[in-house]
């Protein structure tokens, strides 16, 4: 944990190139990082390290004739906010230009937090103004505050000139980060004639110190990596551009236009030559991401497990066992054994041990080596909102089971790191062809209903055994929702969900007995085209579960990469571009299978 403190004191310095050789040594021997303003006028200072070297620095200071009051704000971070040690001099700790401004010998009236939020509980007439650059009032201000509209503090004396002459005999409260720039405001507010100019003692971190956020909406912007604190001083969520340095909400970050460094929703300019070069160079970093496959370099897996609420009381034993019946009590035993069957504090747990619903509990398996998958992925079509590739068979889209690296979710996060695309919807592992990834999760929010509601057609080219008696049919076998050992369902015409896939003949073959077709499922069960084709006695050829072999339990759900190929594909994708609104579709091209 990390102290940061913000403070300053207007006082008369002099000697101020051996003050800066002083503090600055002070600083780095304590491994304190962050900048200190020094000028004749007084001191600035943003400081964040160990909270005894803090202490200890904030010691020689007050030690410095003038400055023995100094009243720091602190603050804690889970990290270092500043990237190196600055000491500077200056020729204002806070850069203003007007000449005869002297806070140390003629501040404004002080008004402290308590007393401002009593004044605003009793509804008193009072005008809060501001100080800050508008950057910051973005992020947040006072209820019914008026902004000073500035870029920089320099243009402060500008909106003062366009504030309502009444309020000249009317009382003013100004306000600012830590109250600085209320030192130098205040007092060139009485010179412009303003009669009851009161600034808020300590700023906007001093009154969510003493009171919290009552009478203010949203965060604070601060000057360092943390960009914004809330009202309890904790780092929220607000970001900065690179590029432009716009505060960024949690909600713009989740903007398709930001992406950092280069772009932010307010200064992201479209290229379409830029673009079609990003697309290149997203492929070839895939290229080499996979050679060799991420999975095949020996690494540490974690395979978390939280008990079902069925299993509330019993032992973890009877739990694992429920929940991976194909695995053997010995496999857990030997877990056991070995110190890798461990809880939510890392610690080994036994398999007689009494769980709760909830519980979390973790597999430790060093040194995994993952099976191989085909990871030649294509990316078609790349824009603010969405991903669009062509995925390949077999390659299991999330991690789970076996597979952890050598998953599409993996190889995508990795290529468009930081951003972490999600497909919005799921092939199987054997399926290859189109997959729809969202770049943030507001525009999975968008796209994700229209897969689930109907709303996207879906077209598949599929390779079957036999010949169907029509060229156009069309199945609506209802879905039952028991899965079975290896992960296959059945048709149930009693329970099951309603189904219904419509089929077209493409072409028969002339050397065997199979048929291509085109498969358009208007609903979207798990397994759907496969069930309906084999309840057709259609089987897809290559398909493992449903196909002309039987199931055996415990067959691993993906095929090797030397099995023959499910003849399955997603051919073509039609939805409404959650951005524009517009009807968009891709199509992949046909699959190279055998025969």
């Amino acid at each position: 944990m990390f102290a940061n403190i913000s403070c300053y004191k207007f006082a008369p310095l002099s000697d101020l190139k051996p003050l800066k050789v002083e503090l600055l040594a002070a600083c780095k021997q304590r491994g304190l990082k962050g900048t200190i303003l020094l000028a004749s006028e007084g001191i600035n200072l943003f400081l964040a390290g160990p909270r005894a070297a803090v202490d200890e620095v904030v010691a020689i200071i007050r030690a410095i004739p003038g400055l023995e009051d100094l009243a720091p704000k602190y603050s804690d971070s889970d990290h270092q906010p500043f990237n190196r040690m600055l000491v500077r001099i200056k020729k204002e700790i806070i850069a203003f230009g007007v000449e005869g401004i002297n806070p140390a010998m003629r501040p404004s009236p002080k008004l402290k937090a308590a007393e401002l939020k009593q004044w605003l509980d009793e509804g008193r007439p009072v005008t809060l103004f501001d100080t800050r650059n508008d950057y910051e009032v973005k992020l947040g201000t006072f209820k019914n505050a008026v902004p000073a509209k500035i870029d920089s503090f320099r243009e402060f004396p500008r909106a003062v000139a366009g504030l309502p002459e009444k309020l000249k005999n009317e009382p003013v409260v100004m306000f600012c980060t830590g109250g600085i720039r209320c030192e130098k405001a205040g007092p060139f507010m009485e010179q412009q004639g303003f009669k009851q100019v009161y600034q808020l003692d300590g700023g906007i971190l001093k009154y969510f110190e003493e009171v919290g956020s009552d009478h203010y909406d949203g965060e604070c912007f601060v000057f360092d990596q943390r960009v914004g604190v809330d009202p309890a001083l904790r780092e929220s969520a607000s970001a900065q551009c690179f590029h432009c340095q716009t505060p960024l909400t949690a909600e713009e970050q989740e903007h398709p236009h930001y992406q950092p460094p280069d772009w932010c929703p307010h200064c992201y300019v479209p290229d379409v030559e830029r673009e079609r070069r990003q697309l290149v160079a997203r492929q070839a970093r895939w290229d080499v991401l996979i050679d060799p496959l991420p999975g095949s370099v020996p690494h540490d897996n974690r395979r978390p497990f939280t008990v079902p609420g069925g299993h509330d009381g019993a032992t973890l034993g009877s739990a694992l066992a429920g929940a991976f019946p194909h695995l053997p009590v010995l496999h857990w035993e030997n877990l056991v054994a070995a110190g890798r069957l461990v809880d939510s504090r890392d610690q080994p747990t036994a398999l007689d041990r009494i769980v709760r619903a909830g519980e979390y509990f973790v597999q430790l398996q060093p040194a995994q080596i993952e099976p191989a998958v085909n990871a030649r992925a294509r990316i078609l079509h790349e824009d603010e909102a969405v991903v669009v590739l062509s995925k390949p068979a077999p390659l299991p889209m999330h991690r789970g089971g076996r597979f952890r690296r050598n998953t599409l979710e993996y190889l995508l996060q990795q290529v468009y790191a930081p951003h972490q695309p999600r497909s919005v919807h799921r092939l199987d592992a054997n399926t290859s062809g189109l997959v729809v990834c969202a770049r943030t999760r507001r525009i999975a929010r968008r796209l994700q209903p229209q897969f689930e509601q109907g709303g996207v057609e879906k077209t598949y080219l599929v390779k079957v055994h036999g010949r169907p008696a029509e060229k156009c049919f069309t199945c609506n076998a209802p879905i039952g929702g028991v899965v079975g050992p290896a992960g296959n369902r059945s048709i149930d015409f009693d329970n099951g969900c309603p189904a219904r896939t419509e089929f077209v003949v493409r072409s028969y073959s002339a050397t065997d007995d199979t048929t291509v077709l085109e498969a358009k499922p208007v609903t979207g069960r798990t397994h759907q085209i496969r069930l309906h084709l084999a309840h057709h006695g259609l089987p897809v050829v290559g398909d493992p579960i449903y196909g002309r072999e039987p199931v055996r339990p415990g067959d691993p759900g993906t095929l090797s990469i030397e099995a023959a190929p499910l003849c399955l594909h997603s051919w073509k994708l039609s939805f409404d571009h959650p951005l524009t609104g517009r009807r968009v579709t891709f199509e992949d091209v046909g699959p190279d299978w055998p025969g």
